[in-house]
């Protein structure tokens, strides 16, 4: 086991998304994950019906105490819900500036409920981007956190350039959203940009791939992968993840995180 991830991120009691799929990522791919719960939600494969924030004191607690005992090799943050929780968080971030941060800017949930108020949206873009290691948004979260149409890859990147003056030092903007026969994701750095291009896989069970990739991208980070070799690993993760999926439930049916266990199988 190699490779400390702190999570920072809301539950799915559906356990397709959010802190269990955070797990269930790090751990499948040989990490250790450590979690600091923000809110619980009630939610199954076809939405999310209610949630409940934890006490930004609370989150800090959680965070605090694994940091100062058992370390962390990179830190990953997922739903955060509300501006307090996110100053909460920049608030612990700040005294381990040596720790990478993996932000995946979590809006709005498959169905469509949204799981970041919108008064939260200018905390997580001034606050905690200029934090990351590498923010991971969809292509509707760029388009929020930007203003600019993300349509098409000219599209991306633009807006990844505009995300990227937010303070972020890399930004891998997903192209999932994105019609089309391929699915074509954006890194983009100061240094340039590099895309990744695979075969659209016409498929429901697609819950919680936002989660898992951010994820297994962190879990790379913390293992000493450099950015783009934790990319690579990662989009390979979840694009098996997605092939083997179990088919449970009525809606966006969850992912198979084990399948580097079981052997591909779902």
């Amino acid at each position: 086991m190699k490779g400390r991830v702190l999570i920072a991120a809301g539950s799915d009691s559906s356990g397709g998304a959010g802190i269990q799929a955070d797990i269930k990522a790090v751990t499948a791919l040989g990490g250790y994950a450590a979690t600091a719960i923000t809110a619980l939600t009630a939610q199954n494969t076809r939405g999310v019906f209610g949630i409940l924030p934890v006490p930004p004191d609370f989150v800090v607690r959680q965070m605090r105490l694994m940091l100062d005992d058992i370390g962390a090799d990179a830190v990953k943050t997922g739903m955060l819900n509300s501006a307090e929780v996110i100053e909460a968080i920049v608030g612990v971030l700040v005294d381990y500036p040596q720790v990478p941060v993996v932000v995946d800017p979590v809006m709005v949930a498959k169905g469509g409920d949204r799981l970041l108020q919108e008064t939260a949206a200018r905390a997580l873009e001034t606050r905690l981007l200029p934090r990351a290691h590498v923010v991971t948004p969809n292509a509707p979260e760029a388009e929020a956190l930007t203003g600019m149409p993300v349509r098409d890859l000219d599209g991306m990147r633009r807006a990844a350039a505009k995300l990227l003056t937010f303070g972020p030092r890399a930004v891998l903007l997903k192209g999932g959203h994105v019609e089309g026969a391929t699915v074509t994701d954006l890194l983009l750095t100061a240094d340039g940009e590099e895309t990744f291009t695979s075969a659209r896989i016409d498929t429901v069970h697609t819950h919680g791939t936002g989660c898992t990739l951010a994820s297994a991208l962190a879990a790379g980070i913390a293992q000493g992968l450099d950015l783009r070799a934790a990319v690579v690993r990662a989009r390979t993760y979840v694009e098996r993840a997605i092939l083997t999926a179990p088919g449970y439930g009525t809606g966006h049916g969850p992912l198979n995180h084990a399948w580097p266990v079981t052997g591909n199988k779902p």
